[in-house]
């Protein structure tokens, strides 16, 4: 079971599911129906300040 959900995510990884899609491993309705179930983390989303970040570089 961990395996296989191990491989799921692999497959839906943000690096690779474009080009996945493109080759046809993957169906845009796969990729929609695996979007759907993600949950809504917006609560926890940190705003940025951009001038914050450019004293890091």
């Amino acid at each position: 079971m961990k395996l296989r959900l191990a491989l799921e995510e692999k497959l839906m990884d943000v690096r690779v599911r474009d080009r996945l899609v493109a080759e046809g491993k993957i169906s845009k309705e796969e990729l929609k129906k695996y979007l759907e179930t993600l949950p809504d983390e917006t609560t926890n989303a940190v705003p940025l300040d951009h001038e914050e970040n450019s004293n890091l570089q």
